[in-house]
Formats: structure tokens, C-alpha cells, sequence
């Protein structure tokens, strides 16, 4: 029978970097990808690839920090949330963003490694959010902006069905 950690380990390795049924995965969406394509917009105001994988970088930096009760403002980059992508991306700012995207993955990943089965209904004060809702979600998160960024390779390639 597996553990509840290691159920959601699976789910978050299934959804940012592992062989999954339902297709690509968000390390696997932008695996190739160059820096002109990954700062290509579909329409001013629109979010970019880059800004994309900053997103979900944050996102993966702060599950870690709620599951280890760290305080805010560790992010290597000033804001939150949504970053804006340099004009232009350049590939040092692309593989900036990727390894940003990778080093953030693995460090929460190793925070619920240390988790036992009971924190996972663990609530941190002010908070509606269990860490077990907390770290599930943090794989739909990464499920939904991989279709996101599947969506937005064709576009910006000129690509149809």
C-alpha cells in the first residue's frame, strides 16, 4: 500500500518532470525550447512562456516555504506572482528561468520527502489550505501551465492541428 507522501511525491514528480498518460509534463513543455519562443506573446497583456515558468517557480518557492514555515521574501527575484519577462528574452535569461524552475521543484520536493503523514492535514494559522491540499495543488498547478505553454508553442510556431 502506498504512503500518502508517497503518493503525492509521485504526483508531483508525474506532473513537473516524469513519464505521465496524460502527455507532457511542465519540465517536458518547455524541454527544447529557445529563448525567442518562450518570450513570444499571442497579444499585448498576454503571458508569455518565460513569465509562464517564473510563475510556477514562485509557486513551487512558496509550498516550500509554507511547509517549512519559512518567512517571505527568499524569492531570487524582487516580486510575486508574476514576473515580467526582459524584451527580449535572451537565452542566458531563458536558462535562467529553467534553472530557476528546477532548483525551486527540487527543494520543495525534498521539503515533503521530510513530511510525515500527519502534518498533512497541518492548516498554518489564517490559512483554509491543509498541506496536503497545498501540495496536490501544486501538481494541477504544474499540469495546467504545461498545457498552457503546449498551447502557446503551436501558436507561436504557426501550428494547427
Amino acid at each position: 500500500m502506498i504512503s500518502s507522501i508517497d503518493l503525492l511525491l509521485a504526483l508531483i514528480d508525474q506532473a513537473f518532470d516524469r513519464k505521465a498518460w496524460h502527455g507532457p509534463n511542465l519540465r517536458g513543455s518547455i524541454r527544447g525550447l529557445d529563448a525567442a519562443t518562450a518570450g513570444w506573446r499571442p497579444a499585448e497583456g498576454r503571458h508569455c512562456i518565460w513569465e509562464i515558468v517564473l510563475h510556477a517557480a514562485y509557486w513551487k518557492y512558496t509550498v516550500r516555504r509554507r511547509l517549512l514555515g519559512e518567512k517571505r521574501g527568499s524569492f531570487p527575484r524582487k516580486g510575486s506572482n508574476w514576473f515580467h519577462a526582459p524584451a527580449p528574452v535572451t537565452e542566458a535569461a531563458w536558462a535562467e528561468a529553467v534553472d530557476l524552475l528546477e532548483e525551486t521543484h527540487k527543494t520543495m520536493r525534498e521539503a515533503v520527502v521530510w513530511l510525515r503523514p500527519a502534518d498533512l492535514d497541518f492548516r498554518p494559522a489564517k490559512s483554509r489550505t491543509s498541506n496536503f491540499a497545498l501540495i496536490s495543488g501544486i501538481a494541477a498547478h504544474d499540469i495546467y501551465h504545461a498545457g498552457q505553454i503546449q498551447l502557446l508553442k503551436r501558436l507561436a510556431l504557426g501550428e494547427s492541428d
